[in-house]
């Protein structure tokens, strides 16, 4: 019995690793990000422009009282519009990292920043991250269809492979990421030096044969149907998500 099931368990392992060393012969590297503008019902994302998005996303910014916004990013907070310029003018108008300035478009002011990074159409693998939502843009419908929207554009522009890092310590982060649908894959121990501390990065990903199942998760929560009169929806996107995660996250080297 035990001899049977460990060829069973070898025989799928076996065809599992087979399936996945596929051939790529027709494979053609999508395009890179840099330009363009993704539209949604209740957001805009525009590259970021410091003359025209900067007073906005600052004055965003300042309604995060403790600062702990920037508590996992290797940069910020900032005290004046001038050093955040300074800022935005050194880092963030970049090829790559290539971020964006996320616009509600219910008074269209720009309330948070995103960006694509790690760009490497050769091999069809994007990154999105220095994800900074004020809070005018946490925990609403207009901050999931940001992601969904550069989701969405990354896997039908044809990349293979969508990746969210961030510290193991950030739990929101990692629980966030899940939520979108990305599937756990480990930390990188002592992976780098941010603001004076070790940190350890938790790694996740989805790749392209898992979309059309997110992208009907995203549009079913996302969906007016999904949202009753107070605007709370009826279906969490973490439920829609939850069974398509190829492995889901231990929470190792973490804060719990």
């Amino acid at each position: 019995m035990v001899t049977s099931n460990f060829i069973r368990i070898f025989d799928t392992s076996w065809r599992n690793i087979v399936q996945d060393d596929q051939i790529i012969e027709t494979y053609i590297p999508p395009p890179h990000p840099r330009g363009i503008e993704l539209s949604g019902q209740w957001v805009r994302l525009e590259p970021l422009d410091i003359s025209r998005h900067s007073k906005d996303l600052f004055q965003a910014n300042t309604m995060d009282r403790d600062g702990s916004n920037w508590a996992y990013l290797p940069y910020g907070p900032f005290a004046t519009l001038e050093a955040y310029e300074t800022w935005l003018s050194e880092a963030a108008l970049t090829p790559d990292p290539n971020f964006f300035a996320i616009i509600k478009r219910a008074d269209n002011k720009a309330v948070g920043l995103a960006s694509y990074l790690r760009i490497n159409p050769q091999d069809g693998s994007i990154e999105v991250g220095h994800i900074n939502y004020s809070p005018l843009l946490q925990k609403t419908r207009e901050g999931t269809e940001a992601m969904y929207l550069m989701m969405k554009w990354a896997f039908e522009s044809g990349y293979r492979r969508y990746e969210w890092k961030c510290n193991a310590l950030n739990t929101k982060s990692r629980y966030a990421a899940q939520r979108l649908g990305l599937s756990y894959e480990g930390v990188f121990r002592q992976m780098s030096i941010s603001k004076g501390r070790n940190r350890n990065t938790a790694w996740f990903a989805a790749i392209d044969k898992e979309w059309p199942a997110l992208k009907a998760s995203f549009e079913t929560y996302l969906s007016d149907d999904n949202f009753a009169a107070d605007g709370r929806p009826k279906k969490a996107l973490s439920g829609l998500t939850k069974p398509l995660l190829y492995k889901r996250d231990t929470f190792e080297f973490g804060s719990e």
